[in-house]
């Protein structure tokens, strides 16, 4: 994991020093020690599934989620998605509660984000591994320092793009973005727990809104049914 191979190959120019950095030397023996303890989610070769499926030029949207599901089978690098098969998460139910309630869309029969991060949007977590069974469990080991830096190279590029932080976890990291230059959508969080200041925020919207003015191709918010 510490070869910039590892990196798809759109966000190797922007990312790839700080893979030689020793706090990222020092992630990637952590989590390959917790690998050898036990099951770490996701797997080696999804720890990057987000940035694999949105090139580096073409994020239009970065939501930002906390840290991957801890269930088997849940997550596969995207956040709030799981895959095909899996049932959809709570706080995944509310953000297309919401979608149904503001754009009309029909709630879909499953989890899979895909169709979103093929048109831009950028699905992060701040954290990238977690131990199974164990949320937060890698919190605070580097992978903040890594996913900062994703935050902060989108937020350095000259074409702006609309970054969704949801709760007050992902709010913290308004400092790294200019908000002269782009959108930022903020509100609660769609967990259970804050569902109900979430529920009614627009937030789809106030994205699309943005996307327009930034002279983007729409984001098509319907997930297709997979029977």
């Amino acid at each position: 994991m510490t070869d910039t191979d590892m990196l798809p190959e759109s966000w190797r120019g922007v990312l790839g020093d700080e893979l030689q950095k020793p706090y990222f030397k020092e992630l990637v023996d952590f989590v390959e020690d917790e690998r050898a303890r036990g099951p770490v989610y996701p797997p080696r070769e999804e720890v990057f599934a987000a940035l694999d499926a949105t090139p580096f030029d073409r994020v239009k949207v970065l939501i930002l989620g906390q840290d991957p599901y801890h269930g088997e089978g849940q997550g596969h690098g995207l956040c709030f998605s799981v895959r095909p098969g899996v049932r959809t998460p709570p706080s995944l139910r509310n953000i297309y509660k919401e979608m149904q309630e503001e754009l009309g869309h029909p709630v879909p029969d499953n989890g899979y984000l895909m169709p979103w991060a093929r048109q831009g949007v950028l699905l992060l977590n701040a954290v990238l591994t977690v131990r199974a069974g164990e949320a937060n469990s890698h919190k605070g080991k580097g992978w903040e320092k890594f996913t900062d830096a994703v935050i902060s190279a989108v937020a350095s590029r000259p074409d702006p793009a609309v970054f969704v932080l949801w709760g007050n976890y992902a709010q913290k990291k308004l400092p790294l973005i200019d908000e002269e230059r782009h959108v930022v959508v903020k509100g609660a969080h769609p967990s259970p727990l804050s569902a109900k200041k979430f529920s009614g925020s627009r937030p789809f919207t106030q994205i699309d809104e943005a996307v327009a003015a930034q002279g983007h191709e729409p984001v098509d918010w319907r997930i297709p049914d997979l029977g």
